[in-house]
């Protein structure tokens, strides 16, 4: 029985061994004309899907070889490569990295996929598979990488190197790699929304004050971004918006950048920006230093800014912070889904949305379809701060008052049934689909 014990026991270290040798795993050269490179193997969900896959010559990235995958002009091919490691544990973080470029593919978002299948007793599915989606253009290649947690009961990884509905379309995959790291630290911030209507102030300035005396007073020392509302600079002053208008950075982005310095803030806001004869709706990000960031310009007009000679603004940047990266709507914008969207797209992990008022119901939805925390400073729309499900986790609802919350910027809101939203709808979303153009009807009448 000892013998027996003892050999008992050195099977299991042996099979403890070879699982363990799968971590870390990288792999940057594959030998052209090998069918199957060893540890390797093709999938789709039948045999008429396949798409076609060979070890490609002269594609590599830095060494020879890369896993190929082609549509091979069939619509519905659906596969390509992957690659099963053991020695998972979960709970632990994982880092997923790889390479590819793409050829006649239309829309690499969602048809070139690489993603992680979690796997545990009996090649049961634990969790849900995870994306690769956050990507950087290097020459001609695209650097795709993902640092996930592995689910419950999850003991392998399988990594899929994919190619969908592409039937122009070839994919080249190379340098692949996988490895634990070290759990990722909160990524705490505080964030303030005032709620404050300055009424019958007659100027600009006085406006300004009173802005200023209610972050003095009533912001808690600590907060990393204060958010003001829209239009800062005309509300309760009686003035138009050409009559506040001014340039930026200017005397109205010198004065916030100063309250910026005493409160050791980001500060957010809108004001009135003139550019020669235009003037936009414009949303400006100091930072704790007082100094200018970026700005944005209201994309979404209404009519009655239209008329009252605002001109609309065209592009939708984010800004990066010592705390993370944030974009900015205005009010009207939040009635169309793409300005949230667009900023989501590009990493935004905070949107902020100065608002002079509007529906609750498109604040909420603008958070959880993009999985995304939002801050709502208003003179009518509650000023609240929303997490990415759309919950309210911090409300200011009398004027005068402050919306305070501590939010954690790594914290993943995940979906029990669908997993993380944030990113799979990066890798989903049917961006390549136009459009049709608004109010055309394809029958001549209504």
């Amino acid at each position: 029985m000892k013998t027996l014990a003892v050999v008992a026991l050195c099977l299991f270290s042996l099979v403890a061994a070879s699982a363990a040798q799968d971590l870390p795993f990288a792999q940057s050269a594959f030998a052209p004309g090998e069918a199957v490179p060893a540890g390797w193997r093709t999938w789709s969900q039948r045999p008429e899907t396949m798409p076609r896959v060979s070890v490609a010559a002269g594609e590599g990235l830095g060494e020879p070889g890369s896993l190929m995958v082609t549509g091979g002009g069939n619509t519905a091919a659906y596969g390509g490569w992957e690659k099963e490691l053991h020695g998972i544990t979960a709970g632990k973080w994982y880092q997923f990295e790889t390479n590819y470029r793409a050829q006649g593919v239309k829309a690499e978002n969602w048809q070139v996929v690489a993603r992680i299948d979690w796997r545990g007793a009996e090649d049961r599915r634990k969790g849900q598979p995870e994306y690769a989606s956050w990507s950087t253009r290097e020459g001609k290649w695209t650097h795709l990488k993902s640092t996930v947690q592995a689910p419950e009961g999850a003991t392998a990884a399988r990594l899929q190197l994919f190619l969908l509905h592409a039937p122009e379309g070839t994919v080249w995959w190379d340098a692949v790699s996988f490895r634990e790291i070290a759990t990722p630290q909160p990524r705490k911030v505080n964030v303030a929304s005032v709620n404050l209507y300055p009424r019958k102030t007659g100027s600009k300035q006085a406006s300004l004050d009173a802005f200023a005396r209610i972050v003095r007073e009533k912001v808690p020392s600590g907060a990393d971004l204060i958010l003001l509302p829209e239009g800062i600079t005309v509300a309760g002053t009686g003035r138009s918006y050409l009559e506040v208008a001014s340039a930026v950075p200017g005397p109205d982005t010198e004065f916030l950048g100063k309250l910026a310095r005493e409160k050791n803030a980001y500060i957010a806001a809108g004001i009135y920006e003139r550019v020669g004869d235009a003037v936009y709706n414009t949303s400006v990000l100091i930072d704790r230093k007082g100094a200018l960031v970026g700005k944005y310009r209201k994309v979404y007009l209404p009519r009655e800014e239209l008329e009252g000679g605002i001109t609309p603004g065209d592009g939708f940047p984010v800004f990066d912070t010592d705390f993370g990266r944030v974009g900015m709507m205005i009010c009207y914008d939040v009635f169309f889904p793409d300005p949230a969207r667009a900023l989501a797209a590009q990493g935004a992990d905070l949107i902020l949305l100065p608002i002079w008022d509007g529906p609750e119901q498109l604040s909420v939805a603008r958070a959880l379809e993009n999985n995304v925390f939002m801050a709502v400073s208003s003179y009518g729309h509650p000023t609240c701060i929303l997490n990415p499900n759309g919950n309210v986790i911090a409300t200011a609802p009398d004027d005068g008052t402050v919306a305070y919350a501590t939010i954690d910027l790594n914290r993943s809101y995940r979906d029990e049934w669908l997993g993380d939203m944030r990113t799979r709808r990066l890798r989903e979303i049917r961006a390549d689909i136009p459009l049709p153009p608004p109010g055309l009807l394809s029958d001549g009448g209504r």
